[in-house]
């Protein structure tokens, strides 16, 4: 990848830096998914291929459990799909996202073994885990989690030891990335992205996250692009400047954020803004001011936004 290099810190370990200048907008890199899956409560309303949301979708005839808004994301699909389609119908029921999720994970190192994809500057093994990080609780979720893979986990497929799986199920814990749907207001999904995952956190990044559900209509097959996530420059990036994007909620308190990422993430956030509570006063002058609407003017703005994107994805389509 020629816009960005790896580069290794006592501090933070791995991260990325800009290998050109860009400018805000700048698309820095695009990366495909290596491996995603549509929430638990959303698998019969949303594309499990390029994650859109659709009235009618197209449900697999096999598992009845995978669902398309058409035929060419139904096959772009089924390389993915084949072997989790199988297992389903085995077992009679689909696992939850974090199983199904491990398990299209370890169904592609089992096509195409475990080191570097194509475009891919890091490897799913290498990814951290920070399973030693976990607390009490967190390791009997793991556990029942594991137990529940190796029950879905079909026999005739490649076997994993207990020490990868659980390496896995850490991975999608600290690194997933969640998805949206077209309107980018709803999450819709999880998914791995193994070059995002080396992009570091700042509490006042230079860099944001887009996800681009792409095209996939098929009498549209000339323009037809993948789903995708998309690293965007937010001003003028210098080469060799660190790329960041933030973990968390910017607009939150530098004391919460803290908290957030030091029990999702196992780090603690020494950033200027952090131990300076930069802005907080601002933050927090929104909290306590008293100038609230009433419940019925949030709901009625609320309902209004609602009714404009609708109008918006009909006059898309």
């Amino acid at each position: 990848m020629e816009t960005v290099e790896v580069f290794t810190t006592e501090e933070k370990g791995r991260g990325l830096k800009a290998a050109k200048e860009f400018w805000a907008g700048d698309v820095i890199f695009a990366e495909r998914a290596y491996a995603a899956v549509v929430f638990d409560s959303l698998t019969h309303l949303v594309c499990h291929t390029c994650f859109k949301r659709h009235e009618k979708l197209h449900r697999c005839g096999q598992c009845k459990f995978a669902h398309y808004c058409d035929r060419t994301c139904q096959k772009d699909a089924w390389v993915n799909h084949k072997n989790e389609c199988a297992a389903i119908k085995q077992q009679g029921k689909a696992p939850n996202e974090n199983i199904r999720l491990a398990a299209r994970i370890m169904w592609r190192i089992e096509r195409e073994g475990g080191g570097l994809t194509e475009g891919s500057l890091v490897s799913i093994d290498s990814l951290q885990n920070h399973v030693e990080h976990f607390g009490e609780e967190e390791k009997k979720e793991l556990r029942i989690d594991v137990e529940n893979f190796l029950e879905f986990w079909p026999k005739g497929s490649k076997q994993f030891g207990m020490q990868f799986i659980s390496h896995i199920l850490g991975v999608i814990n600290c690194n997933g990335f969640t998805l949206s749907d077209q309107r980018g207001l709803q999450a819709v999904g999880v998914g791995i992205f193994p070059n995002l995952c080396l992009v570091n956190h700042d509490c006042w990044p230079n860099c944001t996250v887009i996800f681009n559900n792409g095209n996939h209509e098929a009498v549209r097959s000339l323009f037809h692009t993948q789903m995708r996530i998309e690293l965007r420059a937010l001003g003028k990036i210098s080469v060799g400047d660190e790329l960041t994007v933030s973990y968390v909620d910017f607009l939150n308190i530098s004391k919460d954020r803290r908290e957030q990422l030091k029990k999702q993430y196992y780090f603690d956030c020494t950033c200027e803004h952090c131990q300076k509570g930069i802005k907080d006063d601002l933050m927090l002058a929104v909290k306590e001011g008293d100038g609230k609407p009433s419940p019925d003017v949030v709901k009625e703005v609320i309902q209004f936004s609602k009714d404009t994107l609708e109008k918006i994805d009909k006059a898309r389509n």
